[in-house]
């Protein structure tokens, strides 16, 4: 009996599409509860929100293309303006029901031009009679721009008068998204993690034609019971499967082991497991048809790759610039150390200095729970020159490491414009920081 009904839908089409989102029937019911049918007005906003990975997106993709309901379907990474937001959606507005007419670009500066061009293009489109979903992806984003953006959108059903639902797909729950001045409260649908037997049946749906699924089945059972405890992202579990089955098929392959052989073809599997945990998420060769995709690239050169070689993460064989070790090193030193110190940490012949018992409130508590402190330019050299053995010239690829570095630091901190102060901004250095930089 299928687990998807609705009125309004052929049965056939709720069946396909029941088989292309399996473990999440509960959801696509709820949703298709809220839909309704294709004139009637559906709830204003909605906010689904989940893990990395629940299948929030490709959910709401599948569903929406499935059952042909007019859309907007917007990733606010790509689009991190305002201004880049409103005119992508009333870009793929224009282009949503008619494919072959090409799209002009639209210039729409504020959300008042925004409400009156999407007035214009529903009519022009005659979508009146339906409803039209404007699906906003990676939807936190929408917190990092102007106050007025999120409370539009989930009342934008009330700005246009027209029969328009707004969905915003997330992360992070609702809490940490609502203003402080208040807004409409969307319908919050929660999306939970894929259990193990929900990955089993997924995973196991994509087996080869040439296995039997009992087969593949049993290999995804060994996969999940090696990666489950450290990864439970189903993309990068579809990677690795994808990645190792060759491997598990060498036994049936060179006929020294028949489909059941389960114990053999766990000896013959298990090394190169253990080798693809070291590289998790890293996306890393672990398996033979990495290297040889490896040695496709490196067919030109006259030497072939070890297979030894490739087991271990690439990163591990990077190194940081010589300078740029020590760079790292100053602006970590700088950063918690108070000013007053570098004499006496510093420099050989700093003279008799007077001990005192006199500390400031603030400096009774470890720097470290403080946080580090902004510096200037000129102390980071000075400290670099300090703690380098040879003596350091301010060449220019001294000063294009330190712009590297302080490149790395903005990037890391891109998304906190609390933290960015114009041409006043000083650079602060964190223990997370080197770490980061060290992996």
């Amino acid at each position: 009996m299928p687990n998807l009904e609705h009125p309004a839908y052929p049965a056939a089409t709720l069946l396909h599409l029941e088989s292309l989102v399996p473990c999440r029937e509960s959801q696509v019911s709820m949703l298709l509860s809220i839909f309704g049918e294709r004139q009637q007005f559906s709830f204003p906003s909605i906010f689904i929100y989940g893990h990395t990975s629940s299948g929030k997106t490709y959910v709401m993709q599948t569903l929406l293309n499935t059952l042909q309901l007019p859309h907007v379907f917007v990733n606010c990474v790509e689009y991190f303006t305002s201004r880049l937001l409103l005119e992508e959606i009333l870009m793929q507005l224009q282009s949503c029901c008619s494919e072959r007419e090409q799209t002009s670009h639209v210039h729409c500066d504020t959300f008042n031009d925004f409400v009156r061009l999407f007035k214009q293009a529903v009519v022009s489109r005659e979508l009146e009679d339906q409803t039209l979903y404007i699906v906003l992806d990676r939807a936190e984003q929408l917190r990092e721009m102007e106050a007025n953006i999120l409370p539009a959108f989930l009342r934008l059903q009330e700005l246009t008068d027209r029969n328009v639902t707004v969905v915003l797909l997330s992360e992070i729950v609702w809490e940490l998204f609502r203003p402080s001045i208040g807004c409409f409260e969307p319908f919050t649908l929660y999306f939970p993690d894929y259990s193990i037997g929900h990955l089993q049946k997924i995973l196991s749906q994509n087996h080869p034609p040439e296995y039997s699924a009992d087969f593949y089945a049993a290999y995804i059972n060994i996969l999940l019971g090696v990666f489950y405890m450290v990864c439970r992202d189903l993309k990068e579990l579809q990677h690795l499967a994808a990645l190792n089955f060759s491997k598990y098929c060498e036994p049936v392959v060179r006929g020294e082991a028949n489909e059941r052989d389960t114990r053999k073809l766990w000896k013959n599997i298990e090394p190169h497991l253990k080798k693809a945990m070291h590289t998790v998420y890293l996306r890393e060769i672990s398996s033979r048809a990495g290297e040889n995709e490896k040695n496709v690239y490196n067919s030109d050169l006259k030497f072939g790759c070890s297979e030894k070689v490739l087991g271990l993460s690439a990163h591990t064989h990077v190194e940081l610039p010589y300078y740029s070790k020590f760079l790292l090193i100053a602006a970590y030193l700088a950063s918690y150390n108070p000013v007053r110190t570098d004499k006496r940490f510093f420099l050989k012949h700093h003279g008799k200095i007077r001990k005192t018992n006199f500390m400031k409130k603030h400096e009774k508590t470890s720097n470290h729970l403080l946080g580090p402190k902004p510096f200037p330019l000129d102390r980071l050299l000075a400290i670099l020159y300090s703690i380098v053995d040879n003596r350091v010239a301010p060449t220019a690829n001294i000063f294009s490491q330190i712009t590297s570095l302080v490149t790395l630091q903005l990037l890391s901190m891109v998304g906190h414009n609390d933290q960015l102060d114009g041409p006043r901004y000083k650079c602060t250095v964190s223990l997370d920081f080197i770490r980061a930089i060290a992996r």
